[in-house]
């Protein structure tokens, strides 16, 4: 039962995407592309910031560090699906594009397939009990979920942020950040690729993409800039 209610909240959350970028798509991928701006502008700035402040005034912050950590590898993990839709990840397809048509697509569909198997394993583990796989005594093999689900119970804070005072006495919060906060991403971002993933199978199912990964990226810039030095 502890797993159930973030299991709903991913399942909602991908529902609303996908409702959301039937009707707005095109307001859909210029959110995903304004998170992922704002995570790179956020470390950009408190980077700048930190250096200013460490070399011209011998001061700084001493979270700025972890709190940078942690938004890269948000950006990461939201990246990751947002790179499978829009088919940027780079990846090898010189063997794939030698077989015939039919194998070719065989061989998208199972690329696409073993990606969001990929995700859901990484997400949520507990269906490998079905196939025999004890995980009832390590709540690490239970996969993303149960391991921000341990981390939500327990409250453990980070090594170096911390809620600034005011916040702690209007609130009531602990001293430090707590590591759920800093680990959201990792079950959300997870359950993005695994939607991305499904969506991608079924875009070459219907034939409206041919892999998840971008193929001959080299050659397409090479055919676009032909006659650049002509110019």
């Amino acid at each position: 039962m502890a797993l159930l209610w973030p299991s709903l909240a991913l399942v909602v959350l991908v529902l609303l995407l996908f409702l959301a970028e039937r009707r707005y798509p095109a307001a859909v991928a210029r959110m995903e592309e304004n998170f992922i701006a704002s995570l790179l502008a956020i470390i950009t700035l408190v980077s700048f910031v930190q250096v200013i402040a460490r070399y011209g005034f011998n001061s700084g912050w001493g979270g700025a560090l972890e709190f940078t950590r942690i938004v890269f590898a948000w950006m990461i993990l939201f990246g990751m699906s947002y790179g499978v839709k829009n088919g940027v990840h780079l990846g090898v397809d010189a063997f794939v594009k030698l077989l015939p048509s039919r194998l070719f697509r065989l061989a998208a569909l199972f690329g696409a397939f073993a990606t969001f198997a990929y995700a859901f394993l990484l997400l949520y583990a507990g269906w490998l009990a079905w196939v025999g796989v004890d995980i009832s005594s390590n709540w690490r093999q239970s996969g993303a979920i149960g391991y921000w689900t341990f981390m939500f119970d327990r409250g453990t804070g980070l090594d170096d942020l911390r809620y600034p005072v005011w916040m702690q006495d209007t609130f009531g919060l602990q001293e430090r950040v707590q590591r759920w906060v800093a680990y959201l991403m990792l079950p959300i971002g997870l359950a993005l690729l695994a939607f991305r993933s499904a969506q991608g199978f079924m875009q070459i199912w219907r034939g409206e993409r041919e892999l998840l990964i971008a193929g001959h990226e080299a050659e397409d810039l090479v055919a676009e800039n032909r006659d650049a030095l002509k110019e």
